[in-house]
């Protein structure tokens, strides 16, 4: 039950942003739409649409300023960015990913957006220390194997002042219901297993203040899957990891599953992880 949950249909790819390990080169062109249509449905979500506009009021730009969009996929938040800074301003999108990147300076491109995108990830910002009044940095720290060298690198390219706000999964959250409780244990801890950093959200404070920046507020938002779908693909693909693995039984699986069908026809169902967002800024 990835951040894409509620789109489980269509994959669960990680996040670009995150240099972790995802091979878009191996994709051929369908492959490489249907990455960007995941992000473009990711973005449709209403727990992502409220998280973000929580993030824009956070970081409050100005016109004229700086920010920088960590891991910015199809370029949607780099291009919000650009309307708030105006002409004056600056507004970069930092994307590894080759496909997501083209498609985000295509879509600037026939808006006539002054976003602006560059190749790079988390752990090297290809920019000078002191460069910019704000950052965001959205889904991406679930995906690192070192976050603590990313929120170095944040806390670097930010300007003295300067706010950040980083938004994370915590899989620790993970409620699947209903369900024998013993055997959701098993399956969210498989996805736990199977998450370079699962539990990102509820350390994203912590890494902030040890980075030296000072934290100011604290968000956060629980993404509903639509009960409709039942257990949903993800799911399924979980309980038969969860089987690989030996933590429960074939049976159990697929009592697992009759359970979530029966919940979703008589509206007993609730699939949700919990995301966190924290906005800090480097002192002055």
């Amino acid at each position: 039950m990835p951040d894409t949950m509620a789109i489980s249909s269509v994959g669960t790819a990680p996040h670009p942003g995150a240099g972790s390990g995802l091979r878009p080169d191996r994709f051929d062109r369908d492959g490489q739409d249907q990455l960007v249509d995941v992000q473009d449905l990711q973005a449709a979500l209403p727990g992502i649409k409220r998280l973000r506009n929580w993030a824009h009021e956070a970081l409050a730009l100005q016109p004229g300023e700086s920010a920088v969009d960590i891991g910015s996929g199809s370029g949607s938040e780099v291009m919000a960015f650009a309307e708030l800074v105006g002409p004056t301003g600056t507004a970069m999108g930092v994307e590894p990913d080759p496909h997501l990147l083209a498609a985000a300076e295509r879509r600037a491109a026939q808006a006539g957006s002054t976003a602006k995108f560059v190749t790079g990830d988390a752990y090297g910002l290809p920019f000078g220390s002191d460069s910019f009044d704000a950052a965001l940095c959205e889904r991406v720290f679930q995906h690192l194997t070192a976050p603590a060298r990313a929120v170095g690198e944040i806390a670097r390219v930010l300007k003295p002042g300067g706010r950040v706000v980083l938004t994370d999964s915590d899989w620790g959250t993970a409620i699947v219901h209903p369900g024998d409780r013993s055997v959701v244990h098993e399956v969210i801890e498989t996805m736990i297993a199977g998450t370079t950093n699962p539990f990102a959200g509820r350390k994203l404070a912590g890494q902030l203040t040890a980075a030296g920046l000072v934290v100011d507020d604290i968000g956060s938002h629980a993404l509903i899957q639509d009960g409709s779908v039942g257990a949903g693909a993800l799911v399924a693909r979980i309980a038969d990891r969860a089987v690989a693995r030996h933590a429960i039984t074939e049976k159990q699986r697929d009592q697992l599953l009759a359970d979530l069908e029966a919940g979703a026809r008589t509206g007993d169902i609730h699939l949700s992880v919990t995301i966190f967002a924290v906005l800090a800024h480097k002192p002055a």
